[in-house]
């Protein structure tokens, strides 16, 4: 994400995870007029692999600090290789992280994950959610959800794909269970708790692609959210479109 810049508040430009390759990530950036290589920080949100085997090229190829929790860093450089790193700031799970003008609040969740966070954005007039690998609905977040003005929200599975689809059975209880991730329904139900006159938009993210349809999960929130609110679909294979707070 991108924070607007004037005169006395400079842009911050942050990533969060790295899971894609680096030449999927400077050319998805570069699709939209950005270059990787003036971005600021990379925040990690755990050590599952989708979120963290390319932080090393991040770091290496583009010089882009890493800030992830000295748990997940350990775990990550342990299982996946991740090569030398020269440029890596720890944080707390908990704590806020100052990126110049802009705050980043870091969020534990109950993921299976080690030591794993989701993080809110604030840069003084807004403020963002990157609430994805939840878990579950855990005590705090529909009121963390009510004090954003957008989200990009996890929305990982529909629940009759999970059960009917190829999955073994412990996978799917993984999936389903307390460390897991949170369903359509899950997710929509925290948008109508949660979700007030504030809140502008909402980008359902990390849809499973074994265990889930965007049309599905577009239609699932419809039904319980009605047609009237902003809804977006983060894409697994494209850059998603500028989207404005």
């Amino acid at each position: 994400m991108e924070t607007a810049g004037d005169r006395d508040r400079p842009a911050v430009r942050l990533l969060f995870d790295a899971g894609i390759s680096g030449k999927q990530a400077e050319m998805r950036l570069a699709e939209r007029g950005r270059d990787i290589r003036n971005v600021d920080a990379a925040l990690i949100s755990h050590d599952h692999a989708d979120h963290v085997r390319c932080m090393g090229i991040y770091q290496r190829k583009f010089g882009i600090p890493l800030h992830v929790t000295e748990a997940t860093y350990a775990a990550a450089t342990g299982k996946y290789g991740l090569g030398r790193i020269d440029d890596v700031r720890l944080f707390r799970a908990g704590q806020t992280l100052r990126f110049g003008p802009v705050s980043v609040e870091t969020i534990p969740t109950p993921h299976d994950g080690v030591d794993g966070v989701a993080f809110v954005v604030d840069d003084g007039r807004h403020r963002l959610g990157v609430l994805t690998d939840l878990g579950h609905v855990f005590g705090g977040l529909p009121e963390l959800i009510g004090s954003l003005d957008a989200v990009m929200l996890e929305s990982n599975y529909d629940r009759q794909m999970l059960a009917t689809g190829p999955y073994p059975e412990f996978l799917k209880a993984r999936i389903a269970g307390p460390g897991g991730h949170i369903s359509n329904v899950e997710a929509a139900q925290l948008l109508r708790q949660a979700a007030n006159g504030r809140m502008k938009w909402a980008a359902l993210a990390h849809l499973s692609e074994q265990n889930n349809d965007p049309f599905l999960a577009v239609e699932t929130h419809r039904r319980i959210l009605g047609d009237e609110f902003n809804l977006y679909v983060a894409g697994r294979y494209a850059a998603t479109g500028e989207l404005r707070v």
